[in-house]
């Protein structure tokens, strides 16, 4: 930039396809970079510990004031900001509103979008649409979990879930292990699956896709299990279980949503990972006690067990020491890994600052002007 002059870069939903937000491979490449940055602590996320998911607006479920929205389901606004140093070297945030009834309206869900920031000046460095960006860099996460886990001839996938999330996940996992030849889907309504099972049949020609009437079917004798359901909190006895009797030796279980194990089974034979255990630390000081019943990720309920002292803290792993070395990639034949994914802003800074390069690199996009000279200094 030639200040004081601030130009930026707005890039449409469309603006970002043409720029390589759907390169999944790159994608999880750029998270498993992020993530050793992770480690190492290059990188400020909110909150006084560097480590906060974000700030969320809530609503009352009642209100004096007739136009104030009403508390329902997934009904919230968030801002998500972060640094990301290394090759990113990019401050940004990501901002969204959520509502579940978006959809009777033809929208999605959440509505996202991001902006880059220079990291000394504040300046805005682009504006893009976020939907796409916030799925793929969500299923790349995971990616990277089934780059280091899974076993190297996996054969077949439970997907618990037939989402956008899910889509992602399944696209990650995929780019990583091409081996997978059979994708085993399970969801709640016939509408959803027949969406899914279409979608695989579409994106990867000869891989088998069925739908499954249980979670047990889906997770038995599958190599990798990715769950990404909706579902109420408050009432962990409420949340998608698995016994560990259908699960797979070496399998990989990856969850970004609500899910539930017994704690015997947690306690003394699963492996639990994390995509940064800092982040469960935060939501742990933040949501005490049992953060569990607000954020319903299992590497939260072993945080609780930590509390409650039923754990150690070195019953849980981090994926960054994994990736620099530090802890071995596996501590016993045939472990049950299970991936916790907790979604962090650091991701999306990271991938959005990859294809907004890309887009100035190719010449996508619209270029606005904020000022040529600011009228209050």
């Amino acid at each position: 930039m030639c200040y004081p002059k601030i130009d930026f870069l707005y890039l449409s939903e469309e603006d970002m396809v043409k720029a390589g937000v759907k390169d999944m491979a790159g994608c999880v490449e750029a998270m498993d970079e992020m993530l050793r940055l992770l480690k190492i602590g290059d990188f400020r996320m909110g909150g006084q510990n560097g480590n906060s998911h974000g700030c969320m607006v809530m609503f009352p479920e009642k209100s004096p004031f007739p136009e104030m929205p009403l508390d329902g389901p997934d009904r919230r606004f968030m801002a998500m900001p972060a640094y990301l140093g290394g090759k990113f070297d990019m401050a940004g945030m990501k901002w969204y509103g959520s509502n579940v009834e978006n959809k009777e309206k033809g929208l999605p869900r959440s509505i996202l979008t991001l902006i880059l920031n220079d990291k000394d000046t504040g300046a805005p460095k682009a504006f893009m649409s976020a939907n796409i960006l916030s799925a793929y860099r969500t299923g790349a996460v995971p990616g990277v979990g089934f780059k280091y886990f899974a076993k190297e001839d996996a054969s077949a996938i439970g997907i618990v879930g037939p989402g956008v999330m899910s889509k992602t996940a399944l696209a990650a996992a995929m780019a990583v292990r091409p081996s997978i030849k059979k994708v085993k889907v399970k969801g709640r309504g016939k509408a959803s699956l027949d969406k899914f099972i279409e979608h695989v049949h579409t994106e990867y020609p000869g891989v088998e896709a069925i739908a499954v009437e249980t979670i047990e079917e889906a997770v038995k004798d599958s190599d990798i299990v990715s769950v990404s359901t909706s579902s109420p909190t408050g009432d962990p006895a409420q949340y998608p279980y698995i016994a560990e009797e259908w699960i797979k030796p070496g399998a990989i279980i990856e969850s970004t949503a609500a899910l539930r194990f017994d704690d015997d089974f947690i306690i003394h034979r699963a492996r639990t990972v994390t995509d940064n255990i800092k982040l469960y630390e935060a939501w742990e000081e933040e949501m005490k006690p049992n953060a569990y019943n607000t954020i319903p990720i299992p590497a939260v309920r072993v945080m609780d067990l930590i509390a409650e002292g039923k754990m150690t803290e070195n019953q849980i792993d981090d994926l960054g020491d994994v990736l620099l070395g530090n802890i071995p990639l596996h501590r016993k034949e045939d472990e049950i890994v299970i991936y916790s994914v907790g979604g962090m802003p650091v991701e999306d800074v990271a991938w959005g600052t990859i294809v907004y390069r890309n887009a100035l690199e190719k010449g996508i996009g619209t270029k606005l002007n904020l000022w040529d000279v600011p009228q209050m200094v």
